[in-house]
């Protein structure tokens, strides 16, 4: 196989700050490893304070020419970005596999996806629109006047390294803000090949700026501290975000917070079993579970249960399990190590508790961190497994037998980020989409994300949303002019 690090010549590991490349203060570093080899791939700059507020520096200088450049400039900059991103898709794709271990075909496919956001957004930079009425009782016009809230800080996770933080650069310069993105330290080269590739297209220096460190903590509260910035956006675990949110309540920031999981999937007894089980094994096990809307817990409806759980492990069973750039691998590794102990206590837990195996459930000997394919029945409901988020490869499946019953085992949990229901009945459809405590719904599809969609939860999963129209709108204040005119 071909080295995909050779599309990230060594200058660019460093940090992004304005309109340079640069060592991190005092030259720290830090490793990239393969998820699935356990090798050390890469050496990126390992930022500090002092390279964090260096970043806010020359966003905040960079701020008001680039709020003053037109629309349709910030417009062909995006699209001429999309259309990097398109070109050199493989190139990309190789290196999200390299260093966050999914399979290739699905490291395409977020290629194509983050890519999107790139061309959604050039669109949504030339509508933002203001307005100017009388005001209902006369004697004055009332004036709207949309304005980019500021510099941002962007914190990003792992498991899209680039589809989440094009779901965030991509709006916020669309309205005119500068960008600071401190990526997940397990997968920040593909950040700084997109910021590379931005520079290559012409976005000017100090408007998207990449701030690589081990010590986030550290970093992102020095930048939340600083009255210069305006807006946070992460996406990550609930814990984090709460802490997060406490940081940017002293300076009243404006947040977006896209947070964890815990969906449920309902098979209805009159779905199609055969879409049903397509959507299942996708929302099951795109980006090998690892992902905030993967399927965490299974319903099923008892007339149909024996012959789909039957039809969806013999799919879990004949998954293969490899490197994510073998050809023919349906199941990369997961991040790290820590990634498979939970899982596989998770697991444990389930089975000690009276849950059965019937694929899978055995961590693999050998180098890398891999799990296989699992599902599990008889799944008791005080077991761990279906309160936390699992992230990764692993499938509890429950029966129920009303939807009165299903509903209320759906929404009981402290998050509230996507379900699905598969059903023949729309207006069973409906009443499970008006009834889930959820911000989104996939009806008769495991698949639900794209940038004309609006991305957010309720409750603990987070607050705002990413893509479509409300998007951009998260990037941008009003200002409103009272006009006497009588």
């Amino acid at each position: 196989m071909s080295d995909p690090m050779n599309v990230l010549a060594p200058e660019h590991r460093r940090l992004r700050i304005g309109d340079a490349w640069r060592d991190a203060a005092g030259g720290a570093t830090f490793v990239v490893e393969d998820p699935a080899t356990g090798k050390t791939i890469a050496e990126v700059a390992d930022a500090g304070v002092v390279d964090g507020l260096a970043a806010l520096d020359v966003a905040s200088k960079a701020m008001a020419e680039w709020a003053a450049t037109p629309p349709r400039k910030r417009s062909e900059l995006l699209t001429a970005t999309y259309r990097a991103l398109t070109e050199r898709s493989e190139e990309v794709a190789r290196l999200i596999t390299l260093e966050m271990g999914k399979p290739l075909a699905e490291a395409r496919g977020e290629v194509a996806y983050g890519a999107e956001f790139f061309r959604w957004f050039a669109e949504e930079a030339v509508r933002v629109e203001g307005r100017y009425n009388t005001a209902p009782a006369g004697g004055y016009r009332i004036l709207t006047v949309p304005k980019p809230v500021g510099p941002c800080v962007f914190v990003t996770p792992w498991n899209f390294p680039l589809a989440m933080g094009a779901r965030k650069i991509a709006p916020a310069l669309a309205a005119g803000c500068t960008t600071i993105t401190k990526p997940a330290a397990q997968t920040p080269l593909t950040m700084l090949f997109l910021a590379r590739i931005m520079e290559e297209v012409g976005v000017p220096p100090g408007v998207v700026n990449v701030v690589t460190t081990k010590r986030a903590g550290e970093v992102v509260s020095a930048l939340l501290a600083d009255r210069r910035t305006r807006k946070l956006s992460f996406t990550g675990s609930t814990e984090v975000g709460r802490v997060l949110l406490r940081q940017a309540a002293d300076n009243v920031l404006r947040t977006s917070m896209e947070l964890g999981g815990n969906a449920a999937l309902i098979v209805c007894a009159d779905a199609d079993l055969d879409v049903a089980l397509d959507g299942a094994m996708v929302a099951k096990m795109r980006n090998i579970g690892e992902s905030c809307i993967a399927a965490n817990r299974i319903y099923v409806e008892e007339p149909v249960r024996e012959e789909f759980t039957a039809r969806f492990a013999e799919r879990m069973g004949a998954l293969s399990v490899g490197h994510g750039l073998d050809d023919g691998v349906d199941v990369g590794a997961l991040i790290d190590e820590a990634s498979v102990t939970k899982i596989d206590e998770l697991v444990a837990d389930a089975v000690n508790r009276g849950a059965r195996v019937l694929v899978g459930g055995e961590r693999p000997d050998g180098p890398g961190h891999f799990y296989p394919p699992t599902v599990l029945v008889d799944v008791p409901e005080d077991a761990r497994i279906l309160e936390a988020e699992i992230f990764g490869p692993v499938a509890p499946i429950i029966s129920f037998t009303s939807d009165d019953e299903v509903m209320a085992k759906a929404n009981d949990t402290e998050h509230g980020l996507v379900g699905y229901v598969f059903t023949r009945d729309l207006q069973r459809a409906l009443r499970f989409t008006e009834g889930l405590e959820t911000g989104m719904v996939g009806v008769n599809r495991g698949l639900i994300s794209d940038p004309s969609a609006p991305f957010g939860g309720v409750k603990q999963s987070g607050i705002g949303k990413e893509g479509s129209h409300e998007g951009i709108l998260e990037y941008l204040d009003v200002t409103y002019a009272a006009i006497d005119l009588p």
